[in-house]
């Protein structure tokens, strides 16, 4: 670790409703963890929008001049080469640099893993690195990577992100000894595709993986995996669908509610333990989702985020970079490449 107080970089322009998102969240994690946030972006947006929400000087607070944003609209990989003063660049900068311990953005991801390429590369054996999310579940949540870094996968790149997701679950989440599953149609070690057939033969063979085996979508929320691992086009496609279904049984919950007088006096009584299972879906709760296999700590955030998700992004950030995730990270990959040789 560089600096006695952490340094956070994050994102001033990532967010669907950008700055103030950003702003008030960065406020919050400075005051309530003690970090040093340095925000890029536009100077003349940020600076005048800070001065409006807090009257008087944060020294924890710094705005680092990067005029360009990319949209959302835009080629991620040509923009990011394009716009070399891009906000989401500017903070990768001060990580590879050593001026900022970790990097958090709730912009357009692609843009965030094509500059995170150019700017802090892979970790060493890294082959790809991968988008991991927390979900929800009774008993707390597990870990589902990758959800959209990677369409295309081979079997090698599923075992690294088995090891990578086990190590954030042991380093980050305080899980001991986190069980990994690889999610498939069927639980048999001979269901699945080509793809998930060689993974599962790869990651059964890695001692020092808790693999539990084959988990199949509907075992997911049942909380048999601690970690669930996929390609990205189908961790995609499964985090959209929890989200939309999420949201459509809390409107068929309001929506009962509100049918009779009856419902809404029920409503009434279990108003807190609604409000409670709602704040647990709430994507704004659960932090950001970390990109591993980034040589630099790297979260991104929803663009939907609201200040208590940029807030809980960099709680994230400092925790991974407290317990050292990115040196373990590439002791764990160094050990499987050479175990291939």
């Amino acid at each position: 670790m560089k600096h006695r107080t952490l340094r956070i970089a994050l994102d001033g322009m990532g967010s669907d409703d950008y700055p103030y998102p950003e702003l008030h969240g960065a406020l919050a994690a400075a005051s309530e963890f003690g970090y040093e946030i340095l925000i890029t972006g536009d100077k003349a947006l940020l600076a005048p929008a800070l001065k409006e929400i807090n009257s008087t000087s944060n020294s924890k607070i710094s705005i680092i001049h990067a005029p360009e944003k990319i949209e959302s609209d835009e080629s991620p990989a040509f923009s990011s080469r394009k716009k070399t003063q891009n906000s989401i660049a500017a903070g990768m900068r001060l990580v590879k640099d050593g001026e900022a311990d970790a990097f958090v953005s709730a912009g357009n991801t692609g843009a965030i893993l094509a500059n995170g390429l150019i700017t802090l590369r892979r970790i060493p054996y890294t082959r790809r690195p991968a988008i991991a999310v927390l979900i929800p579940v009774p008993q707390g949540y597990f870990i589902l990577l990758d959800v959209g870094a990677n369409s295309d996968c081979k079997a090698d790149f599923l075992h690294q992100f088995a090891i990578m997701g086990s190590l954030y679950a042991h380093k980050v989440l305080g899980i001991r000894q986190p069980k990994v599953g690889l999610l498939s149609n069927g639980e048999e070690e001979n269901k699945g595709n080509k793809l998930t057939k060689e993974a599962h033969a790869l990651i059964k063979n890695d001692q020092n993986i808790n693999f539990i085996g084959n988990v199949e979508g509907k075992e997911m929320f049942a909380g048999k995996a601690d970690v669930v691992i996929t390609d990205g086009f189908t961790g995609n496609v499964s985090l959209k669908i929890t989200e939309s279904v999420a949201k459509m049984v809390t409107t068929l919950v309001k929506d009962a509610i509100k049918s009779n007088i009856i419902s809404l006096i029920g409503g009434i009584l279990v108003r807190k333990s609604i409000e409670n299972t709602a704040s647990t879906l709430d994507p704004n709760e659960h932090g950001g989702a970390p990109l591993l296999g980034l040589n630099g700590i790297v979260v991104v955030g929803h663009g939907r985020s609201n200040s208590r998700a940029i807030r809980s992004a960099i709680k994230v950030a400092g925790k991974a970079v407290k317990n050292e995730l990115l040196g373990e990270l590439e002791t764990a990959l160094e050990q499987q490449t050479k175990s291939y040789s």
